[in-house]
Parts: structure tokens; sequence; C-alpha cells
């Protein structure tokens, strides 16, 4: 089973692929939840890079904090690109630009931005050194990297039932393993700090946040995401395929999804970690 059979037309670092379900994951974020941390430090007329910026529904409001400053977003997938393009024309971002790009090679001069940002974009790179380290190439001195990734062990969904516990024989316990099979790091949101020092940024701050489900419209929403992701073909293909999993297990866990979205105490929260450093 090769990385390339992971996921919805998933390529080689990203789990997670680009089908719809996920793709209206992205669409759901937004600067003012997933950059928290970063944008009280944002001021007008800094030129600032989105590592990773899949649709640019962050990347405009990074956009606009920076404006008249320049925001250039970076995706290695096209459409992303694309979508993201519209978006910002749509949306009257004129300062928002974005092109493909691999975020450990970056297409740019040293020195050649005050501000880079990623979201949920080390889970997924093997290297997280060689990123930082081209993240620290292209910034100027005294220029701030941001990062927000997710704390896997310290997601939850209760009930749990067992489709959301983190033991042996867990759905999610299972996407986890899935993801690190992949070259992933589960739990990057909470190393991002030691990661953040060991690549040499300075002035490191680390803090912690959750995206939370709760309301009706939420929970259909993550139940739908879990449906057609984690229980697609390819998914479960990839999960069996490196003995992951069986295809008894997917046919609990779907049930298990199934009747935790129908009580009446579903209640689901994505844990995130943040940091923030600076180039010296």
């Amino acid at each position: 089973m090769s990385r390339d059979d992971i996921g919805n037309e998933a390529t080689p670092t990203y789990t997670m692929g680009y089908g719809p379900e996920f793709r209206k994951m992205l669409e759901r974020r937004n600067a003012a939840d997933c950059a928290r941390h970063l944008l009280p430090q944002l001021k007008p007329g800094m030129r600032l890079i989105d590592l990773g910026c899949g649709p640019g529904t962050i990347s405009v409001g990074l956009a606009d904090a920076v404006a008249p400053g320049q925001l250039l977003g970076i995706d290695m997938e096209p459409t992303q690109i694309e979508m993201a393009s519209a978006a910002a024309q749509a949306g009257g971002h004129g300062n928002a630009a974005f092109q493909t790009g691999d975020a450990t090679d970056l297409p740019f001069d040293d020195a050649t931005f005050d501000v880079a940002y990623c979201h949920a974009l080390l889970n997924h790179a093997p290297d997280t050194q060689a990123v930082l380290g081209e993240v620290k190439r292209v910034l100027k001195p005294g220029g701030l990297f941001a990062a927000r990734e997710v704390i896997g062990d310290s997601s939850l969904i209760e009930p749990a039932l067992t489709f959301g516990g983190v033991g042996e024989g867990a759905g999610w316990a299972t996407f986890l393993k899935l993801l690190a099979a992949n070259g992933g790091h589960p739990q990057m949101g909470k190393e991002l700090k030691a990661a953040f020092v060991e690549a040499g940024f300075a002035d490191v701050r680390a803090t912690a946040s959750f995206e939370s489900y709760d309301t009706a419209d939420d929970l259909a929403f993550l139940h739908g995401l879990v449906n057609g992701w984690f229980f697609a073909p390819k998914t479960m293909g990839a999960a069996i395929g490196l003995g992951l999993a069986s295809e008894e297990q997917f046919e609990g866990w779907r049930r298990s999804l199934d009747e935790w979205v129908d009580e009446s105490g579903a209640f689901a929260a994505f844990a995130w970690g943040e940091a923030i450093g600076r180039k010296l």
C-alpha cells in the first residue's frame, strides 16, 4: 500500500486529500479563530506568507490585517490555489496573491517576509525541521513565525462509544495511526514549542485552544465529514492494507458514529497547539 493510496486524491504528504468533505472543513476556518495568537502582532504594511493556505479562508483575514501590505499564500495543490484566488477576488482582497509551492523548498529569496504562518501543515509534513529551516530563511531578521497544529490525543468525541476513543480498537486512534503512517505527526500541536526552539527561533510562546462541535448543525457536519472521508473506500483500504484495522472494525465504527450523532449529549472538540517565535 503506497502513500498515494491514502485519502481522497491524497498526496504523499497530505493524508486528508482534497475530497469534497474535507474541503468543506477547510472552508469553515477563518483568521479570527485559527490565527488568534498571531493577529495582535500584525501591522499594516507587513508582508506575510501563508504556508499550506488551502482555499484561502484564513488567508483573506490575514490579508486584511496587513493591508496595504501583501499576503502571499502557497499550497502544493493547484485546485486549492484556484479556490483561494477566487475567494480573494470575490471578497475584494486585492493585496492577496496565491501560487503553488513546496514548504520545504520555497521559491523566494532570503529575508523576503515579515511574517510566516501555517495552520495544520506541520501535522502532515514528514520533515518538520526542513519546513522550519525554510521559514527562517525567507523571514527577515526579527520576523515572526506562527503555527497552529492539532493535538490528536487531546481531541475528543463524547460519548466516545467505539469511534471516538484514543485506545486500541478505537476509530479516532486508527486515524492518528494512519496520519503517522503517512509521515505525519499526530501530536505536533503540543510539540511546537520544542520544534521552534530546536529550529533556532527566539522568544517562543506556546498556547492551546479547542475547535468545538456542539450544535445540531455542527454535529451533522462532523458526522458527514467522517462518513465521507474516514469511511471512504480509499481511506479504509489504506488502513486495512497497512494492518491498522479490519473491515469488521470499520463497520463497527460506522454504527458507533451513527449512534453518536443522535445522542442528546453528543459533543466533539479538536485540540490545537499554537506557537509563535521570532527570527533573530
